[in-house]
């Protein structure tokens, strides 16, 4: 499964300050590497909506796990249909020429690809930065340190869990043992290595034992994932809203613990946008000297209405081309007989009226009228973009109704900020 850039709130930098290596992307700020630096400003793009795509290539549906929450429902088999190695330069290629922000392989597990090498080798050697969302388990010694020599970014290994329970989420003992193997073997060469974790009913009990195995094994990196329902994710419990609250600021609190210790380590959520809105509404409430600056951020931002579609983009296995790598249902082209870059530049072409339809309007205010449910009526929205799109459009049937996954109360989606804007707007 896959690491999403711009679906995340970077719950370090927004509650304590602390910059962070994806802000230039996320926020429009930095250099990319971490640093504040003013300087060097030309490393973001000039708004949220000027983005070029995060794309996520799933470069095969072979697994070797049986995930429970798995979107592409992989199984250890070939799949027939897939692309081939010309077809695969000539994605690369193509991407590398439309110069997007970043390249995710995936799966199903990608490193099972046979041509895996070859497709690192020729991406990072046009220019792309790639990352590598994997499982863990078939990470040797060698191929670890071929990512290093490669240059490959971020490999983001999957964890749901300790021990049995990572297992259980993973169809298959010792998958655990895996994936940590695999994690420290990344770490012996000083390739940049964090783990990615979904967020379900089964393991959220645990969350106070998973970030205490973090701290142990030094892990600098990691990601929260909010179950989007699909494939044989449908099967899987998603968090109740009273458990995504104290989820959240059961992170907040680490990352305050971390930060007070002079721990820059990165703490993560995606695919919930209204994490964003939860954690401002908390500075607002205490009092933060932040929540100025995260309103900014997050207005930046703008949440889920630049995501999907706009901000993010996936090739499945067949060449298909989809919204996000969740979004099977809605497809855009095919790069088997289209350019990626011509396909995502054909806003405006008839045959690209579910893409136009997804993007809507700049203005906020406009695309808010067409949504139904409480993301209707919500205050945040030019914040939070109507929350992750895919989650709505999967639970309602349409992807104009509200995000069932949203945890504010009524009483919170109706919180007037319009003082505290005219206040920061004055300094």
């Amino acid at each position: 499964m896959a690491r999403q850039g711009k679906f995340m709130i970077n719950i370090t930098k927004l509650w304590t300050g602390q910059a962070q290596p994806a802000d230039h992307l996320r926020y429009g700020q930095g250099d990319g590497s971490g640093r504040l630096n003013p300087s060097t400003a030309c490393c973001a793009p000039v708004s949220s909506r000027a983005r070029k795509p995060v794309v996520v290539w799933n470069i095969s549906r072979t697994c070797n796990l049986r995930c429970v929450h798995c979107y592409a429902d992989s199984h250890a088999e070939r799949y027939p249909g897939e692309l081939s190695w010309e077809q695969c330069c000539a994605v690369i290629d193509d991407l590398a020429a439309y110069q997007v922000s970043a390249l995710l392989l995936s799966g199903g597990e990608p490193l099972l690809h046979p041509q895996l090498p070859q497709i690192l080798e020729r991406a990072i050697g046009r220019g792309l930065k790639v990352t590598i969302s994997t499982n863990g388990t078939k990470i040797t010694p060698a191929l670890a340190a071929r990512f290093k020599e490669l240059g490959v970014a971020y490999v983001g290994i999957s964890l749901d869990g300790i021990g049995a329970v990572h297992d259980a989420f993973r169809g298959v003992p010792g998958a655990f043992e895996g994936a940590i193997r695999g994690f420290r073997l990344c770490e012996e060469v000083g390739q940049k290595t964090g783990l990615r974790l979904t967020l379900t009913r089964n393991n959220v009990q645990s969350m106070e034992e998973i970030l205490d195995f973090i701290e142990r094994e030094n892990i600098r990196r990691v990601c929260f994932y909010h179950l989007v329902p699909t494939g044989r994710g449908v099967e899987v419990a998603s968090l109740r809203p009273e458990e995504a609250r104290r989820a959240i600021d059961l992170l907040i609190a680490r990352a305050e613990k971390w930060a007070a210790a002079g721990d820059d380590r990165e703490l993560l959520t995606v695919t919930q946008p209204a994490d964003g809105v939860y954690l401002l509404l908390r500075q607002l409430r205490e009092g933060s000297p932040l929540a100025a600056e995260t309103l900014r951020l997050l207005r930046w931002n703008g949440g889920g209405a630049n995501s999907s579609g706009r901000g993010f983009a996936n090739i499945d296995t067949q060449g298909n081309i989809h919204p996000d790598q969740f979004w099977q249902s809605v497809t855009l082209g095919n790069v088997k007989t289209q350019k990626f870059s011509d396909v995502w530049e054909a806003a405006s072409e008839p045959s690209a009226a579910a893409l136009r339809e997804l993007r809507g309007s700049d203005d906020p205010t406009e695309r808010q009228r067409r949504l139904s449910g409480r993301c209707a009526h919500c205050k945040h929205f030019a914040l939070c973009g109507g929350g992750f799109r895919t989650r709505a459009a999967f639970l309602n049937g349409h992807w104009y109704g509200s995000d069932t996954g949203c945890y504010l109360t009524d009483e919170e989606t109706q919180t007037d900020l319009a003082d505290f804007l005219n206040s920061t707007a004055e300094k």
